[in-house]
């Protein structure tokens, strides 16, 4: 059995307040290329599969019992977008890049959660579940993963990889989806190694300025 948390309102209305909150004053973009910057709100896009990044209040019926994690089709959906922040100890101020190879959370803007995996198994394929974890963007130390790409900084044109920092896997899909009451919806889950199940594209949401422009560089990691 899933398990239906209280959850509000959402929708257009609320998720406009809910961005401008998280982005007071100016200093943000909606379109265009650049970089993925410390405090943007975006929907995260898996390439292979055609799927955003999604949660709920919406609890997995097994394993860990807590919020489940899914990939959508849908590209209008509030409950695709996700904060971008530094750990607990901070290390990413509003309005820098990304580095790549630099630890972040990404928080749920709708409930609050962060991104996290653990060692369950995911409820389709087996793999390592993903879930929604945490009040209020504090979690632990399992809401960290790395940002994996090419050169210094995530790019908002280039497909990237999230490593959890605490257990090695990758965010993934692979395919697989549930029935009621999600039915239609992906699995999201953790894999070991990577392949084309998981990457990752930057795709719509409001993207904060970089606060200095950041220098050139190719370094592979």
């Amino acid at each position: 059995m899933w398990s239906a948390g209280c959850g509000g309102a959402t929708g257009p209305v609320l998720l406009g307040l809910l961005l401008a909150l998280l982005v007071p004053g100016g200093g943000a973009s909606k379109t265009g290329a650049g970089l993925v910057t410390c405090g943007s709100v975006l929907k995260l896009l898996n390439t292979h599969h055609r799927v955003r990044l999604h949660s709920h209040d919406i609890k997995y019926g097994s394993g860990s019992g807590q919020q489940s994690v899914t990939g959508v089709e849908a590209s209008d959906d509030a409950n695709s977008y996700w904060r971008i922040r530094g750990g607990s100890e901070g290390g990413c101020p509003r309005g820098s890049p990304v580095r790549c190879g630099q630890a972040v959370r990404l928080t749920h803007v709708l409930t609050g959660k962060n991104l996290h995996t653990h060692h369950f198994p995911s409820p389709l394929s087996n793999n390592q579940e993903v879930s929604a974890f945490g009040e209020d963007g504090e979690g632990d130390d399992l809401d960290l993963w790395t940002v994996r790409c090419s050169g210094q900084h995530w790019e908002r044109e280039a497909a990237v990889r999230f490593q959890h920092v605490g257990t090695s896997v990758f965010l993934s899909v692979t395919g697989e989806q549930y029935g009621s009451p999600i039915r239609g919806q992906h699995e999201v889950h953790g894999m070991p190694s990577a392949n084309t199940h998981n990457t990752w594209k930057a795709m719509e949401g409001i993207f904060i300025k970089p606060s200095v422009e950041p220098s050139a560089g190719h370094d592979e990691l």
